[in-house]
């Protein structure tokens, strides 16, 4: 079990704001502004009313909003909705040797430079180098395939070419997706939200970059890790993701309020 850096407080969505403020609503009626750190729209999870928890601010901190939207119980099935928590919970994982192809390493560092303008999330330094690219999923169809991302990302992109031309350059590098669900069989590049960054996934497998998912169970108590999932770059239908993403357009994204006061 990896827990939580600080305790969790139960509480309710409200609605999403401007990308990255959520409102929740504690059980004494009381509503606060909450941080959401997610650059995505966060598709099927933005249910009002749902069971959610947050993770007060580190004491000290001037940062405005006070709170940090962490969970949201969705059917059921708590799901990760902070997609900071991955990295470091990649980190606790490949640290315990948990994460085939990622065993063999004398040292580990985070958000090292490389490449024209970037970070790697964690360099893993031995006989060779290897770059770990984090990515956070936690989009699931009933298809029971995970799917990322949940909206164009041109960042992701860029970075899978990147890792390409490290392999070309004789280093190592792997996409690790954190799913943070429990519900997923495998773990599809999403053709459907960003057919840009599925193709690039393929020409970087060409390349020599490794793709490779684990499936994390989140609760209010902490993350547990639960089983490897299979990263299928193949061809699919996409008739029905796009059908799933229609239907769920109503839980997805925010609103427009405006500045935190």
């Amino acid at each position: 079990m990896i827990p939580h850096e600080r305790p969790l407080r139960e509480c309710r969505l409200v609605a999403r704001f401007d990308r990255f403020v959520a409102d929740v609503e504690f059980d004494d009626g009381s509503i606060v502004k909450s941080h959401c750190v997610n650059p995505g729209r966060m598709e099927g999870l933005v249910r009002p009313g749902v069971r959610a928890w947050v993770s007060p601010a580190p004491e000290g901190s001037k940062r405005k909003l006070r709170w940090t939207l962490e969970l949201l119980e969705v059917d059921g099935r708590c799901v990760g909705a902070n997609t900071q928590a991955p990295n470091r919970i990649a980190e606790a994982l490949i640290r315990e040797r948990l994460v085939p192809g990622l065993k063999r390493w004398r040292s580990l560092e985070r958000e090292v430079r490389y490449g024209e303008n970037s970070r790697i999330d964690l360099l893993l330094r031995g006989a060779t180098d290897h770059l770990v690219e984090v990515k956070n999923c936690h989009l699931v169809y009933p298809d029971r395939r995970a799917y990322f991302p949940d909206s164009v990302s041109a960042r992701a992109t860029r970075h899978l070419q990147e890792l390409a031309r490290e392999v070309a350059a004789g280093r190592r590098a792997s996409v690790l997706f954190i799913l943070q669900r429990t519900d997923a069989t495998a773990l599809r590049p999403s053709r459907v939200h960003d057919p840009d960054f599925a193709d690039a996934a393929r020409d970087a497998a060409r390349a020599g970059v490794r793709f490779r998912a684990v499936r994390i169970d989140p609760s209010p108590e902490g993350f547990r890790f639960d089983a490897t999932l299979p990263v299928d770059l193949s061809d699919y239908n996409l008739e029905g993701p796009a059908r799933y993403r229609s239907e769920l357009d109503a839980w997805s994204g925010w609103k427009r309020r405006g500045p935190v006061a």
